[in-house]
């Protein structure tokens, strides 16, 4: 598995896992290690924190969408289940910025780019992402950038 924090950290609590016959937790950490092991297979290289934050990042989108779907369909076993996995999910991420962070780092790439209107929204998404990775939502991002450069 790759040799990174975030890497040992998740071999750290499956080993835990493993101790306290946790076999939900478990579950979920080595679906967590596969996945960051898959990516360093396909890609023939040792993956950096950088790189795995962005992979549970994506894990934990997909988790979320889950956990909305399971809800809207009444399947309240499911969505309490796909609760918990992002729970654990999220012992690895970042903090979420507040609004204000999110603001201040919009505001600040919408200066650096010299945006001046919606056809420059792609260049400032850039400039934001690279900072906000793993730490707000994409979707939560652009409609900031959106309301910033629109009005």
């Amino acid at each position: 598995m790759a040799s990174s924090e975030i890497a040992a950290k998740i071999q750290q609590e499956v080993i835990a896992a493993m101790k306290a016959r946790d076999k939900s937790r478990l579950g979920v950490l080595r679906m967590l290690q596969a996945a960051v092991k898959q990516v360093e297979v396909d890609e023939r290289r040792e993956l950096k924190d950088d790189d795995i934050l962005k992979i549970l990042t994506s894990y934990a989108r997909k988790v979320k969408d889950q956990v909305k779907s399971y809800g809207d369909a009444g399947r309240d076993e499911l969505k309490s289940a796909a609760e918990v996995e992002l729970t654990i999910v999220a012992e690895f991420l970042p903090a979420e910025m507040t609004d204000e962070e999110l603001a201040a780092i919009v505001a600040a790439a919408v200066t650096e780019t010299g945006a001046s209107g919606p056809q420059d929204m792609g260049k400032v998404m850039q400039a934001v992402l690279a900072q906000t990775t793993g730490r707000a939502d994409g979707g939560r991002v652009s409609a900031l950038v959106k309301k910033s450069l629109v009005g």
